[in-house]
Order: structure tokens, then C-alpha cells, then sequence
């Protein structure tokens, strides 16, 4: 294994070609308020895998892949119940 940082997160677009944003959410207990905190970043990953929306990735770090690209999907950990894709139907339709 090697020390590259590895990021969980729900893929929340996928209109780029070979490119997904990640959105990773994380909650914490305020050091001053001791409330818990909820916060989110998005991230945009190389896609090679073929994401879709609602699918959770993880994502791991990598060299620079273009100005906002640093990120590349590592594996899909689990896919959106429910959402297929939809198959071409034949004979035209007319």
C-alpha cells in the first residue's frame, strides 16, 4: 500500500467526458461549541470506470491531470439502487 490520501464520496456529476465530481462529506465535534458539524467538499476525479450519479466511489490522489483535476476513482464501492441505464430499442420505434 502506498501513502497516497484515499477519499469516500458520492458521485454527484457526470456531465465532463472521463470526468466525475465527488462529493465527500464529513461531520466533527466543534473544539469551542462542542457541536457537531457537518461539512462537504467536492472534488473532480478521473473516470475511467464509467460512474454514475449516486454511485459511491473512492477516490485516491494522483498527479496533476489538468488545472482542477487531482483525483482519480479508485473503485466504485457500491452503485445506485434503482438507476440503470437504458437500453437502445430496436426496430426504430416507428
Amino acid at each position: 500500500m502506498n501513502t497516497r490520501r484515499r477519499l469516500t464520496g458520492v458521485v454527484v456529476s457526470n456531465k465532463m467526458e472521463k470526468t466525475v465530481v465527488v462529493e465527500v462529506s464529513r461531520t466533527y465535534i466543534h473544539q469551542l461549541y462542542k457541536k457537531v458539524v457537518r461539512s462537504k467538499k467536492r472534488f473532480m476525479a478521473h473516470d475511467e470506470k464509467n460512474c454514475q450519479i449516486g454511485d459511491q466511489v473512492r477516490i485516491v490522489e494522483s498527479r496533476p491531470l489538468s488545472r482542477r483535476k487531482r483525483w482519480v476513482v479508485e473503485e466504485i464501492l457500491r452503485h445506485q439502487v434503482g438507476v440503470e441505464t437504458p437500453e437502445p430499442v430496436e426496430g426504430g420505434g416507428q
